[in-house]
C-alpha cells in the first residue's frame, strides 16, 4: 500500500494530535501543518472517501485501522530515524525535522536495518 508523502504526514499529524488533544479536528490539523483550513477540508474529505478515517457529526476525525497502521508506520520511522541520527552526533532539533524529510523515503530493507543497529547498540 504506497500512498504520497503528504498523506502519510496528515495521518501522522491526525495520530499525533490524537494522541496529545483525544479530539482531533480540521483546524488542529491545518494549524500544526500550516495549511489552509480548505485545503486540509479538501484532503479530509478524500481521506475519508478512502477509508482512512472517520468523521464524527460534530467535525472530530478519528483514524481507521487502515489510517492508523500508516500513521504508527510512519510515527516509528520517524522516531527511529530521530534517534540514529542524534546516536551520530544530529541536534535533536535537526535530527527531528531531517527524520521528517528520510522517512517517506528510506526503502523497508534500509529502515529494518537501521532499528536492528539501533537495538543492538541499546
Amino acid at each position: 500500500m504506497k500512498i504520497k508523502e503528504s498523506a502519510e504526514n496528515y495521518l501522522e499529524t491526525i495520530l499525533m494530535l490524537g494522541n496529545k488533544n483525544k479530539y482531533v479536528r480540521s483546524v488542529d490539523v491545518a494549524n500544526e501543518l500550516g495549511f489552509s483550513k480548505a485545503s486540509v477540508s479538501v484532503a479530509m474529505k478524500s481521506f475519508r472517501e478512502e477509508g482512512y478515517i472517520v468523521i464524527d457529526q460534530d467535525g472530530g476525525i478519528a483514524l481507521t485501522e487502515k489510517g492508523l497502521h500508516i500513521a504508527e508506520r510512519m510515527c516509528e520511522r520517524h522516531n527511529v530515524i530521530a534517534r540514529a541520527l542524534m546516536a551520530i552526533g544530529v541536534s535533536e532539533e535537526n535530527a527531528y525535522a531531517d527524520s521528517c524529510k528520510i522517512e517517506h523515503d528510506i526503502s523497508e530493507e534500509s529502515f529494518e536495518k537501521i532499528k536492528e543497529f539501533l537495538s543492538k547498540n541499546d
